[in-house]
């Protein structure tokens, strides 16, 4: 090999240069030396090389070879690196699949109850509640304020639970404040209590509503109906709802009304009142949208509907809907049900 032989007569120079140093030529020789090696280096590349063979021995079951020896000794080259693909990847927790279903409604009424409802009657006696001329007419409220939908990349807020946010711009008082300003738009007098019942504990939540409820009614004895609006939730950690009326243009999010009963032990005497009053509504919804509204639902709880016969809870889609949906779907349950209300007016 050059370099090798180089090196080894810069030694025995060096060498040489070292004993002469004393006559004044030592320093010129070392001087040359190092200057004729690096001429050298320069124009030998280690392809040049030649390394001494060994003899290929048999590998051995289970050995490692050379050329994995190299590769684990080398970083890999980035066209080497496995990079997941997108579709590899698994959906996070925090984000569960989005479904879209749509309840058949209609005239129907799911009861969890024991109690016999014949719709037929309740129907044709009609609801007993007829709305103040002067004065506030409607009360909604929200006993579940923090309630929330799925963001959709544009509204995107700081959760303080699961689909819920003290932020009233995206969550269910944002919902009211729409339902609000349709009704009013038809001339109806709306109350809107904006406050939060739920947070920051969860429970009794419908004990501070219910407090606050009769704290208006004292006020606004007049108050014939109390809208308690929530947003619903269906499905499980992995799979949530979206639920969505069959309708032509932007998607919309179904509806839901719910009345609640005494069988749970507590007093609500006029329950089939409060009943009748969201048979009268359904029909006005399903007249006009005719997938918008789900079955009305029946529950054993009373849910603070003992306080007046004009009481109900207002579903308005589920935790898979985004807030858009949620408000093309109130609007239009406005659209419905405000001329029926009129038609209340004393």
């Amino acid at each position: 090999m050059k370099i090798g032989r180089v090196l080894i007569i810069m030694l025995l120079l060096t060498a040489g240069a070292w004993a002469l140093n004393k006559k004044g030529v030592g320093e010129e020789i070392v001087d040359f030396v190092k200057t004729r090696f690096e001429q050298i280096k320069a124009v030998e590349s280690p392809s040049d090389i030649s390394l001494p063979t060994e003899k290929p021995q048999p590998e051995k079951l289970g050995s490692v070879s050379q050329e994995e020896r190299v590769s684990a000794s080398m970083p890999p080259f980035p066209s080497e690196v496995l990079i997941p693909k997108k579709e590899e990847q698994t959906v996070s927790e925090d984000k569960p699949v989005v479904l879209p279903t749509t309840i058949a409604g209609g005239m129907v009424i799911n009861n969890d109850t024991s109690y016999d409802v014949d719709l037929e009657v309740l129907l044709e006696s009609g609801p007993s509640q007829k709305l103040p001329a002067n004065g506030v007419q409607i009360l909604i409220i929200h006993t579940h304020t923090s309630e929330a939908y799925t963001p959709d990349g544009t509204d995107d807020y700081m959760q303080t639970d699961n689909y819920r946010t003290e932020d009233t711009r995206y969550n269910i008082v944002r919902v009211g404040d729409e339902l609000t300003a349709c009704l009013e738009s038809y001339g109806l007098n709306v109350l809107h209590d904006r406050e939060s019942y739920d947070y920051p504990s969860y429970t009794g939540s419908y004990s501070r509503s219910g407090a606050a409820i009769e704290k208006h009614l004292a006020e606004h004895p007049e108050i014939a109906i109390v809208l308690d609006v929530h947003r619903d939730a269906i499905g499980d950690g992995d799979v949530v709802y979206k639920t969505m009326a069959e309708l032509s243009g932007q998607p919309c999010s179904q509806v839901m009304l719910l009345a609640g009963t005494g069988e749970n032990g507590l007093s609500h005497p006029n329950y089939m009142e409060n009943l009748k009053l969201a048979l009268y509504l359904q029909k006005a919804v399903v007249d006009s949208r005719p997938t918008l509204a789900r079955p009305i639902a029946l529950k054993k709880e009373r849910y603070n509907q003992q306080l007046t016969t004009g009481s109900l809870i207002l579903e308005v889609g589920s935790n898979g809907n985004t807030l858009d949906e949620a408000l093309r779907a109130v609007r239009l349950f406005a659209d419905a049900v405000a001329p029926a209300l009129t038609e209340l007016v004393e």
